[in-house]
């Protein structure tokens, strides 16, 4: 990814749903203008969820998602439809798509409350008006209209004709879902607002064995980009050069911004007056959830033998020697509990839904998740009672540094700041 794109977890997450056959995959590549899926007059052609950041005017950098039908059947369709549900987990906007020749189903209503629940923004579009007289449209719109209704009659979303077979309703539907996917979209700076322009910022990028080669990884540039964007001075040193450039800088930087595994390198070489934190840190606190992940560690000096810990990961990369999810953040639990505890790990889009088995759950910082998805995730563990917390946390709190990298954050301090460092939160 360039510095120049915008990630796809910064992007509106779009959903496509609906029955079998319906048209969903046909709809979307209308309002592409492009063939993303795969269309077929057989129902099921597509059987898993299909994913695609592009560029639509007028919405913008949007991930579109294109989703199986949700009345398949059989044990392999029952898993296909568990899959379409689980992406409305990260969808900001949802297409629900109808066949208007045969008007709303079961599962189309399920769905509209379903994703009600989860307050994402929706509309309906009915697809094939190419073959429903004019006649015989406002009829069905205003039925599907009246089964989709919130209790207490209130509309529960705009119903739209659509025909992704010659065009017709498809710029309606792009510029309703441009107004749809920026409902209550805000924007949130990673690093920005704790600078000053011309202030200088050192960023501390570990290259090791699981470094990649020849380029930065996501959180990285997006931190450099959000520092030029808030006119800072970027300084990218390993933690091997850290002394030397700082003892060399012209001017005291006004924050040091490591990777967490060398937390503990980085602390000792970083004089105290200067703030220090985390690129993991940083993106909790981006995502939404570093209050949760700073209360959350206090169950890490609570676990006993036998207790559970889920070890999740947003993205999918190969495990190498010394990966910090499977090997080295056990190890480190594993040291400061002094506890024989049992691992899982899950990485990607696989987060499971019962999380009563674990005693903690640790969450990476969620570069390649959006927000709605981290939420999700949080809210999961929340109302199961099982604390989380974020990778970037954990490391600082086995290092006795937790105070001290949550500093730049004064509302996060404040949790803080009667205990003393290393201990538990208060």
């Amino acid at each position: 990814m360039g510095l120049n794109e915008t990630p796809s977890a910064d992007r509106a997450h779009i959903g496509f749903f609906g029955r079998k056959n319906a048209g969903k995959s046909s709809v979307m590549n209308a309002v592409t203008g492009q063939d993303l899926s795969v269309v077929s007059p057989v129902g099921g052609t597509t059987t898993d969820p299909v994913q695609k950041a592009m560029e639509i005017l007028p919405l913008g950098p949007v991930v579109l998602l294109d989703t199986p039908g949700l009345d398949d059947e059989g044990e392999l369709g029952s898993l296909r439809v568990k899959k379409s549900l689980q992406a409305l987990n990260k969808t900001d906007a949802a297409v629900i798509v109808i066949d208007g020749t045969k008007g709303a189903g079961t599962e189309d209503l399920e769905l509209m409350e379903r994703v009600r629940g989860k307050k994402i923004p929706f509309l309906v579009a009915l697809n094939k008006a190419d073959l429903v007289p004019e006649r015989e449209r406002e009829r069905i719109a205003s039925a599907v209209q009246k089964a989709g209704e919130i209790k207490g009659g209130k509309p529960s979303a705009p119903v739209l004709w659509v025909s992704a077979k010659t065009g017709e309703g498809i710029e309606e539907l792009r510029e309703t879902l441009a107004r749809a996917a920026s409902s209550g979209k805000e924007e949130r700076p990673l690093v920005r607002d704790l600078i000053r322009p011309g202030d200088p910022v050192f960023l501390v990028i570990p290259i090791d064995s699981s470094a990649p080669k020849g380029r930065l990884i996501l959180p990285q540039q997006q931190t450099i980009r959000d520092i030029l964007d808030g006119d800072g001075i970027v300084t990218a040193v390993k933690e091997t050069g850290l002394s030397e450039a700082l003892r060399k800088a012209g001017t005291k930087p006004a924050l040091v911004i490591t990777d967490s595994q060398a937390f503990r390198t980085v602390a000792a070489q970083t004089p105290e007056e200067i703030p220090l934190t985390s690129f993991s840190i940083l993106f909790a606190r981006y995502k939404g959830n570093l209050e949760d992940a700073v209360r959350g560690v206090r169950a890490l000096d609570g676990l006993r033998d036998g207790d559970r810990v889920l070890i999740a990961e947003g993205c999918t990369h190969h495990r190498q020697c010394g990966d910090i999810g499977t090997v080295k953040l056990p190890a480190w639990i594993r040291r400061h509990t002094g506890r024989e505890l049992s691992f899982s790990f899950v990485s990607g889009t696989e987060f499971p839904e019962d999380l009563s088995g674990y005693a903690l759950a640790v969450h990476c910082g969620g570069c390649m998740l959006n927000g709605r998805e981290m939420k999700y995730r949080l809210a999961c563990a929340r109302d199961q009672g099982v604390p989380m917390t974020n990778y970037g946390i954990l490391i600082a709190h086995v290092n006795g540094i937790l105070k001290r990298s949550v500093r730049p954050f004064p509302d996060i301090y404040r949790l803080l700041a009667d205990a003393p460092e290393g201990d538990q939160i208060t």
